[in-house]
């Protein structure tokens, strides 16, 4: 071979290594098989001998999360301008129909619950959702009876709690989002998860040390995300989410760097980690990739708790019979954990036997009352178009 092919060729090879480095590396789906993610876990924790260590990497993973996602430095908190309306009261809590502005012309929609008489000082407690929707579109994401279940059941347990659109879902969508936006919609979702703190954090009688975070499959992976980046979190209960080998199916979780940086590599379990020394509990099922939480992801998240001496502070609820949901069974450990955690009361809303929160006077809306932009409550006509690049405030 003459030198100028063998030159021309290593050329070539340099510059396509040169371009697979310029491109993100991803970790979406299931990238491992439950043992290679167990054998990755385990390399990470060679890693780690003490607290020291882990505060390093901690750092790391988290400034790794803001850069990956585009949200480094962080953009500007603008005025979120909220829009309250259409109160409705039921059997120990209300609901209004919430619209917050947190970016200018960026719109998150939601379901704000409260007590019907609220404490002096009140928790609140953020409910983001998974993808679940069914093809009418009326019984998506916040609009799903568990979640209601779960945002009312919680309020009359004392709490404030926002329900808020993935981007894309409900009231998002009249806006023009779809949900497949590319890389933009796990930067959007990262920081409106930001936002709401700060709205629920506006609001009256709110303890700002009592601020937790509880969702689902997708609104599990919001819910790990959202308590690696922001610290006013104080207790988080991410379900059927938190698994050392697969990294959520959507670009809404997997769909930017945060995971396979320049100097570290990391999965959604160390992600999860941290929350310590923070209370936390990992809710897994038998039917998912949560299966193996027991035996593979818990270990890991306990042994990061032990370093802060707060082993007691992360539980985890496995119910190896069930499938990937939210369902009452899985909520009823959650119930018990923020009560615990938040100082809920749960006194007062236990079933007959004593043995369980009781959801029975919760009222499922329709997907028409929980809707913020009406023709009566309009979409504000400076709404950002759907299709184009989202700039947020520096």
């Amino acid at each position: 071979m003459s030198r100028p092919l063998v030159t021309l060729l290593a050329t070539s090879v340099l510059c396509s290594l040169a371009q697979a480095e310029n491109k993100p590396s991803l970790r979406r789906g299931g990238y491992f098989k439950p043992e290679q993610g167990k054998a990755e876990l385990d390399r990470i924790a060679k890693k780690i001998p003490d607290l020291k260590a882990w505060k390093n990497r901690r750092a790391a993973i988290r400034q790794g999360i803001l850069e990956g996602a585009g949200l480094h430095p962080l953009p500007s908190r603008t005025p979120l301008n909220p829009l309250r309306h259409s109160k409705r009261s039921h059997s120990g809590y209300t609901v209004e129909n919430v619209a917050l502005e947190t970016a200018p012309g960026l719109f998150l929609c939601g379901n704000l619950y409260l007590p019907s008489d609220p404490p002096g000082s009140m928790p609140a407690i953020l409910c983001p959702h998974g993808h679940a929707r069914d093809p009418n579109y009326t019984k998506e994401g916040r609009l799903r009876p568990e979640m209601q279940y779960r945002c009312a059941t919680l309020a009359r347990m004392g709490a404030a709690v926002f329900s808020y659109d993935m981007v894309g879902y409900s009231d998002s969508r009249k806006q023009g989002w779809n949900h497949n936006h590319g890389d933009q919609v796990l930067r959007l979702q990262c920081w409106n998860s930001i936002r709401a703190v700060d709205f629920m954090l506006s609001l009256p009688r709110v303890d700002p040390d009592r601020v937790g975070v509880t969702g689902a499959s997708g609104g599990g992976t919001q819910t790990f995300l959202l308590t690696a980046l922001d610290d006013r979190i104080a207790a988080a209960a991410p379900c059927v989410m938190v698994s050392a080998h697969f990294y959520g199916g959507c670009g809404c979780e997997s769909g930017l760097p945060i995971h396979v940086r320049p100097r570290h590599i990391t999965n959604n379990t160390e992600i999860a980690a941290l929350c310590a020394p923070r209370p936390m509990m990992l809710i897994s099922c038998g039917g998912d990739w949560t299966a193996n939480t027991p035996g593979i992801e818990f270990p890991f998240v306990q042994r990061i708790y032990e370093f802060y001496g707060r082993r007691n502070l992360v539980e985890n609820a496995h119910l190896p019979k069930e499938n990937h949901d939210y369902g009452a069974s899985k909520r009823q450990p959650m119930y018990d954990f923020f009560a615990r955690h938040l100082k809920l009361d749960r006194s007062r809303w236990k079933t007959a036997d004593g043995t369980k929160i009781d959801e029975s006077k919760v009222i499922i809306e329709s997907h028409q009352t929980l809707q913020v932009f009406t023709e009566k409550h309009p979409l504000p006509r400076h709404a950002l178009k759907a299709n184009s690049r989202v700039n947020l405030p520096r």
